[in-house]
């Protein structure tokens, strides 16, 4: 992705933050700016959508759960997109939360396929190598 310079006022408070962050994460003070402005659009674009820290980096949650973008999608493929359905497998999920993974999987389709290929790859002989001590042998 290409970029382009621009300059902007920050609020003290905010430069402070975003500084923190970068210390926190051993990130620099561009990256953490890049990375909150762009999660802000998309949160802005489709609301009922946060980010959290996962081990493989932030992803898209619906707000209120724990539950990520591409598990909803996953799920919602399974069913051959049938929404009843997939409010049936997530019944305790508003109907503005299901929604919400859905519009955001419609704008941001790419992320969410990447996602879902990635978790798809896994099999137990690839967690096992990769996680030894999961393994019932080593128990």
């Amino acid at each position: 992705m290409s970029a382009v310079q621009k300059s902007l006022r920050i609020p003290k408070e905010t430069v402070q933050e975003i500084e923190q962050l970068a210390s926190e994460s051993g990130s620099d003070f561009s990256s953490i700016a890049k990375d909150l402005l762009t999660e802000a659009i998309k949160m802005r674009r489709c609301p009922g959508i946060i980010f959290a820290e996962g081990v493989t980096g932030r992803r898209a949650r619906i707000a209120g759960t724990g539950l990520e973008v591409w598990e909803i999608i996953a799920t919602y493929r399974s069913v051959n997109q049938n929404i009843k359905r997939l409010r049936k497998a997530f019944h305790w999920l508003s109907e503005q939360q299901i929604r919400a993974a859905i519009g955001y999987y419609n704008v941001y389709r790419d992320e969410i396929d990447f996602r879902i290929k990635r978790n798809e790859s896994w099999s137990k002989e690839k967690l096992f190598k990769r996680y030894p001590f999961l393994s019932q042998e080593h128990a």
